[in-house]
């Protein structure tokens, strides 16, 4: 009789273990990976930009005697916690202009559009953007920044080092009236976390500028994406890592194109070149957006 207890004392025992077994599966099923925030991103253009002297965008004579027609992209990221404008295309007193060639020849610039009227037509006026970040604060990025001046400002403390001080005012690639009426600063050491999920982060790549950054965009159907912002003006500088003789430091730059590609290939992201026409062109207009 002991004996018989034993045997459906086992039994049980075994029972209960793959009710155990089946209930923990069933619990694993049931937990899903957390939804992506509804990020959505809209494609903006912020003017042309005529380089005449395509040599400006390497070091020798790559590209001697060549020119090339580019763009001047900017973007609004919608967040279900705020709006973040980056960057802001060319000054807007080109507006109804005939384009405007720089005195040394380099460059014949123009912008059809204001920026205000752009974004209304995705129902955003200046005073719902949340923040503003530049790539950098060369002056075809910060073009239409005064009118921002209630939001958040979120730049590298390099760059404001710059933005503030005594050589940006002898250097014509800057136009700091541009977005001096922005006061309202916050100072980045480094990469941030815009909304603290994970799916908008400025990156610190400084080279291009004292504090040049790129924008990392996780989109809930689009996936991984990357605004290079002047890490490269276009593919060719992508294909061969080429740095312009313009950049602000060059072994920084170095190192921000190995960091760039690193990220870029760890997190499968698509990237974006800003200035590249071929890359615009994929890219909805607003007011359509990429999701």
């Amino acid at each position: 009789m002991k004996k018989i207890v034993t045997l459906v004392a086992l039994a049980l025992a075994i029972i209960a273990c793959k009710e155990a077994t089946v209930d923990t599966k069933e619990v694993k099923e049931e937990v899903k990976a957390p939804a992506k925030p509804a990020v959505a991103l809209y494609t903006f253009d912020g003017g042309s930009v005529g380089a005449n002297n395509l040599n400006l965008f390497a070091q020798g004579d790559t590209y001697k005697g060549e020119s090339k027609q580019l763009v001047d992209a900017f973007y609004v990221i919608k967040h279900p916690k705020g709006i973040l404008l980056w960057d802001t295309g060319l000054p807007e007193g080109l507006v109804g202009q005939d384009p405007y060639t720089t005195p040394d020849g380099a460059f014949t610039i123009s912008r059809k559009d204001s920026i205000i009227n752009q974004l209304a037509s995705i129902g955003v006026t200046k005073e719902d953007v949340d923040y503003i970040a530049f790539s950098h604060i060369h002056f075809d990025h910060t073009g239409a920044a005064n009118h921002f001046a209630a939001s958040k400002w979120l730049i590298q403390k390099p760059e404001y080092a710059y933005a503030t001080g005594e050589d940006i005012k002898e250097n014509g690639f800057y136009a700091p009236d541009s977005f001096s009426a922005l006061t309202n600063v916050v100072g980045l050491a480094g990469d941030h976390d815009v909304f603290g999920d994970g799916s908008v982060i400025i990156k610190s790549m400084p080279g291009h500028t004292p504090g040049h950054q790129v924008l990392f965009i996780d989109l809930p159907e689009h996936g991984p994406t990357l605004l290079s912002g002047d890490m490269y003006h276009f593919q060719e500088n992508r294909d061969g890592k080429i740095i312009p003789v313009f950049n602000h430091d060059l072994e920084q730059s170095k190192t921000a194109i190995a960091d760039f590609e690193a990220f870029a290939k760890a997190k499968k992201a698509t990237v974006y070149i800003q200035h590249e026409p071929a890359d615009f062109a994929k890219m909805p207009v607003a007011p359509k957006a990429l999701n």
